[in-house]
């Protein structure tokens, strides 16, 4: 049996009432898994660069999932195909400021997540998925 990670999703954001809660939580957890070093901290914080967690001021979403693309192209067929699903434009495909190269889309799922689909420019990956084998 196999199975493939690293392919799908690229990074989660956690809104939550208690910061320093969460904070507390998600270290001992993720101590527990073996990634005691991986805090950093930030207006919120982060693991790694696949989970941040921050405080949730007034947003009516409390979950951001975002997916991988491969290409801008996909993107904004992620955004088209999620609009004629009954998703609700959060954001049209466009360039974000977050780093050079960062293209994403957003939409509202319908229970009002925030799911995003982003692009982060030409790159070379070390393997296309990391490949479990049980």
């Amino acid at each position: 049996m196999q199975f493939h990670r690293g392919r799908l999703v690229d990074h989660i954001h956690l809104r939550v009432a208690d910061l320093d809660a969460s904070k507390n939580f998600y270290r001992a957890v993720f101590a527990a898994l073996g990634h005691k070093d991986a805090l950093q901290e930030g207006p919120g914080f982060f693991y790694a660069d696949e989970l941040f967690v921050d405080k949730a001021d007034g947003y009516i979403t409390r979950v951001h999932l975002a997916f991988q693309a491969p290409d801008r192209e996909t993107v904004q067929r992620f955004h088209q195909a999620a609009l004629a699903a009954g998703g609700r434009d959060n954001g049209a495909p466009g360039e974000r400021p977050y780093h050079p190269g960062y293209f994403g889309a957003f939409v509202l799922d319908p229970d009002g997540n925030n799911i995003e689909a982003v692009f982060h420019g030409p790159a070379e990956r070390s393997a296309p998925s990391v490949v479990i084998t049980a």
